[in-house]
């Protein structure tokens, strides 16, 4: 059973700060993190879940352009952890925010975490 726990998320007035956090605890991902592509991905209200970032097992990165310049994917194997670094943060960020592994069809993966909300309003 996987299970990825994300936490982090706050309430952030425009041009703030936060740091993500995404654990895996238990299931594959957990067992054979190091190898896994990971992504972090976002859900705005209304909308559909969108791909923010992705870094590979050999740790190579890619963001959305609509982050690119303001968001930073990174990992920690021995922690099993990934994170995402959020700056200069715009309301349009406001969505709650999951991780996951990252593959091309990773809109059909049946496990998602319970995320982590992201509010950007002054």
């Amino acid at each position: 059973q996987v299970q990825l726990v994300e936490s982090g998320g706050d309430l952030v007035q425009p041009g703030g700060s936060l740091r993500l956090s995404c654990a895996a605890s238990s299931g594959t991902i957990f067992a054979f993190f190091r190898l896994f592509n990971m992504g972090w991905y976002r859900q705005a209200p209304g909308k559909q879940r969108e791909l923010v970032a992705t870094i590979t097992a050999s740790e190579s990165t890619d963001y959305a352009n609509s982050v690119k310049g303001r968001f930073t994917i990174s990992r920690d194997n021995a922690k099993k952890t990934v994170y995402l670094q959020m700056n200069s943060l715009k309301p349009e960020d406001t969505a709650v925010y999951y991780c996951n592994q990252h593959r091309p069809d990773w809109s059909n993966l049946d496990y998602w975490g319970q995320g982590t909300q992201v509010t950007v309003s002054s």
